[in-house]
């Protein structure tokens, strides 16, 4: 049977920055940033994103290219005989199903605050009658199970209507969506009552900050942030890459989709530094 194909470029890009982005950019990276001394953190997650995100990235798009295999698979077609490369490749597997776990279950959360805000439960509540939310729906195993039971009925009803008809396709709208919705969230929070001391915090560096936390803590929060924000090491990208043709630049797609999901990341960070000074949350929370 013929090997399926990405139908366009733009396709491709969409979806390798949707693997990407998630919940390393929505919610790891302004509660990191948070923590680690503001503006300060921000420069330091960009420079390992320049120097170490992009090149691993294009090395595990090249491995997917050269072998138009799954992670698994990769190492058996391309490592020398007798290597223990393929280690990797089962870990991967590994790690994907683990991480698959994870990300249902916070799509299950994430459907359950969308009913409730839809139904108005939120109305007139504090910050941290809000937060009880979250304990409340741990408590309920049914709930958890069956939000997250939905998720994944969701992810293989998309995934059966073939590469091109339905992951490339859904992936196209939703990805454009979401853009279009977190820049009309960042305007929106320009507007708030604190703005000014939201971005203040988030823009300008504070080293007395990343001293109280550790100089070293924040260096390494931030390297490892930009690994995690761009899904490396699990050989994710190592799959789209098995369907990017030759006359692509490997270097070129890496920039774009790294673009792309800074670009959320940083959003994301306009979007909910002003909403935690006007409502009182705690930055790093």
């Amino acid at each position: 049977m013929q090997r399926e194909r990405l139908g366009s470029r733009l396709g491709f890009i969409l979806l390798s920055a949707g693997c990407a982005i998630g919940i390393g950019n929505v919610w790891k990276f302004p509660y990191m940033v948070g923590q680690n001394g503001g503006g300060a953190f921000v420069l330091l997650y960009l420079f390992f994103l320049l120097v170490m995100g992009i090149p691993v990235m294009t090395i595990e798009f090249s491995l997917g290219r050269a072998s138009r295999k799954s992670p698994v698979r990769i190492y058996h077609a391309l490592a020398p005989k007798g290597s223990k490369w393929y280690i990797h490749g089962y870990m991967a597997m590994i790690g994907n199903y683990l991480l698959m776990m994870f990300y249902t279950t916070v799509g299950g959360w994430m459907i359950q605050y969308f009913l409730s805000t839809a139904q108005g439960k939120f109305n007139g509540m504090s910050a941290e009658e809000v937060g009880q939310a979250y304990e409340q729906i741990c408590a309920d195993p049914v709930g958890m199970v069956g939000f997250m039971a939905l998720v994944v009925v969701l992810g293989f009803f998309i995934c059966s209507f073939s590469l091109q008809k339905g992951l490339e396709r859904v992936t196209k709208y939703m990805m454009i969506a979401l853009l279009v919705i977190m820049v009309v969230l960042a305007i929106n929070s320009f507007t708030m009552e604190g703005a000014k001391e939201g971005l203040s915090f988030y823009l300008k560096p504070d080293l007395e900050k990343m001293k109280e936390v550790g100089v070293g803590n924040v260096i390494l929060g931030a390297m490892t942030q930009a690994f995690f924000t761009l899904s490396l090491g699990m050989g994710g990208m190592a799959i789209f890459g098995s369907y990017i043709g030759k006359e692509r630049s490997l270097m070129g797609e890496s920039i774009n989709v790294a673009i792309l999901d800074t670009f959320v990341a940083l959003v994301s960070g306009l979007i909910i530094f002003p909403a935690c000074f006007t409502y009182h949350v705690e930055a790093g929370s």
